[in-house]
């Protein structure tokens, strides 16, 4: 398997362009109710650093980008994914702590109170010596010390059936990692393939449905296939997995068909190219819609948000390609 940072690369862009599907998770974790619509406010990076050793044994200040800090109506959360125990994750975690605090301080009559965010470790992987809980015990001088922990969370334990009706959509992509020896040796993958079209399936349901966004469920697939990439580094079952999920990059069908309209259009460089372009991008959407299973109604409805038709000539256009 490739030696990379496939895992925090994935995390990375989750975070940066997908942060409410985050909201699911978090209400998850801890007890929440909050809709999917909610404002999630990322809070910045800054300050939010840690020591690592470098291989020169100096000292480097190094911002962790798969960490996920947010505020949520008041409430601060903090998510950490991990591939792998890391020994500095609980001083990391003591820092965002204390400077998150710091900045929700509230000081009254010399009491001063240091409201600490919610928290979470999300192991893609794990090993038997995996801790259950990661605990950080605040010890004072007089002997006294307050414990701050939290039970960390394993993908491996979750079913898909689960992170589906939960809308668990930031675990989809690390779900694959459960069957990392059977794809990297090339071993029996059929319930990884299995489980691979179940989420697949799902995905679309909930396209259809509009609960996804035509680039969240592109951006989802494709964090998918860099998981199975990663791990079968190019050999013999990547294809078939691959294959399963659409492509190794895959464009929504409304996407690739606008840009067969458009470029057919271009490359005519005419009015009446451009027609005939759109023409077969409409009939190539509703032929793909077909092929994915959607239901009439919602291939109209793509036909006329993505190309503007009135409903009368969306009809129209079902009924002379629609087979």
């Amino acid at each position: 398997m490739k030696k990379t940072k496939d895992y925090d690369s994935v995390a990375k862009t989750m975070k940066l362009k997908h942060k409410r599907l985050f909201i699911p998770v978090i209400n998850d974790k801890f007890g929440k109710n909050y809709s999917l619509d909610t404002p999630v406010e990322v809070l910045s990076a800054e300050g939010y650093l840690t020591e690592d050793e470098t291989g020169l044994d100096e000292k480097e200040i190094k911002e962790r980008l798969t960490d996920f800090l947010v505020r949520i109506k008041g409430e601060v959360y903090l998510l950490e994914f991990q591939s792998y125990d890391d020994g500095s994750m609980a001083i990391r975690l003591a820092e965002y702590a204390f400077i998150t605090a710091r900045k929700n301080a509230i000081w009254r009559n010399g009491d001063a109170v240091l409201p600490l965010p919610h928290f979470a470790v999300i192991y893609i992987k794990r090993t038997p010596d995996t801790p259950k809980y990661t605990r950080i015990r605040f010890t004072l001088p007089d002997g006294q010390s307050m414990m701050y922990e939290a039970e960390n969370i394993f993908l491996d334990v979750f079913s898909k059936e689960y992170i589906i009706e939960k809308r668990l959509y930031p675990y989809i992509p690390f779900y694959i990692a459960r069957y990392e020896k059977e794809l990297s040796k090339e071993g029996d993958v059929s319930q990884a393939e299995a489980d691979l079209q179940y989420f697949r399936d799902e995905l679309l349901k909930l396209h259809e449905q509009g609960e996804l966004s035509d680039i969240e469920i592109k951006d989802l697939v494709g964090f998918v296939n860099t998981i199975i990439t990663h791990i079968t580094d190019g050999n013999r079952v990547e294809k078939r997995m691959v294959t399963i999920m659409g492509g190794v990059i895959l464009e929504t069908e409304s996407e690739r068909l606008i840009r067969i309209g458009r470029d057919e259009g271009i490359s005519i460089g005419e009015k009446r190219g451009e027609k005939r372009g759109e023409e077969k991008g409409i009939a190539s959407l509703i032929e793909t819609c077909q092929e994915l299973n959607l239901s009439f109604d919602a291939t109209k409805q793509k036909l006329m948000s993505k190309f503007a038709l009135k409903e009368k000539k969306a009809f129209e256009k079902m009924k002379k390609y629609w087979k």
